[in-house]
């Protein structure tokens, strides 16, 4: 598209036309890529039951249940050190980086009791919360490798930590939660970006129309047409 253009842009100026037959031509638009969307039973068979044993498996569920339950960037729940984890309030300190705002966000009971189960195998020193064989702090690389393989060990290909920070946003919405609350539980600037990663998949919003719209609650009573016309 920028070649025809530049080609006629230079015709035009070498006198060759009278005007560019390309100035009104538009690039296609690029279709956005939604991530994948886990529904609430298949996040849960997820992040109670991870890949790997023993004590990675324990790491692992604190891990998923983290990123699930507090909607955390992959960048973030790798930055995590232990000073950041507030179990008694369940609130975690997340240090964002990249002239974001930190921010302090709540992680849920199942996310506390993930913790609370890692926390007595974490080694005595270091501060990074999660940690690899080494007992040094996970890698980015390695978390997304733990999230893809525990997808696939529960039957769910293609899931990545923003597929559960977006499952995570669009769990929140459907439960009631407004976009500001979104917002600042995910740490976005703008809230036109937590519009786009909290969307209702067709089946959640059926679902939510039917128990909560008046002329669609199964319970109803068929009393015919209303005396007040």
């Amino acid at each position: 598209m920028a070649s025809f253009r530049g080609f006629y842009r230079w015709a035009v100026a070498a006198g060759l036309l009278e005007a560019s037959p390309a100035a009104r031509l538009k690039g296609p638009r690029v279709p956005q890529k939604v991530p994948r969307l886990l529904d609430v039973d298949e996040a849960a068979a997820m992040v109670e039951s991870p890949t790997q044993k023993g004590w990675y498996r324990v790491r692992n569920r604190a891990l998923l249940e983290v990123i699930y339950g507090a909607g955390l960037r992959v960048s973030e729940a790798a930055g995590l050190d232990r000073r950041d984890v507030d179990l008694s309030t369940g609130l975690l300190h997340v240090r964002s980086g990249k002239g974001r705002k930190d921010r302090r966000v709540p992680f849920g009971s199942k996310a506390g009791e993930a913790l609370e189960a890692w926390w007595p195998l974490l080694p005595v020193e270091g501060a990074a919360v999660f940690v690899n064989r080494y007992r040094t702090r996970l890698s980015t690389r390695a978390m997304h490798r733990i999230v893809r393989d525990s997808g696939l060990e529960n039957g769910l290909a293609r899931v990545h930590p923003h597929a559960l920070r977006h499952t995570c946003a669009t769990h929140l919405l459907a439960g009631g939660a407004d976009l500001r609350a979104i917002q600042e539980q995910l740490g976005h600037a703008s809230l036109s970006t937590t519009q786009r990663y909290a969307h209702l998949s067709t089946t959640q919003l059926v679902d939510i129309y039917r128990q909560t719209h008046p002329r669609a609650r199964a319970d109803q009573e068929d009393g015919g047409p209303s005396d007040e016309g």
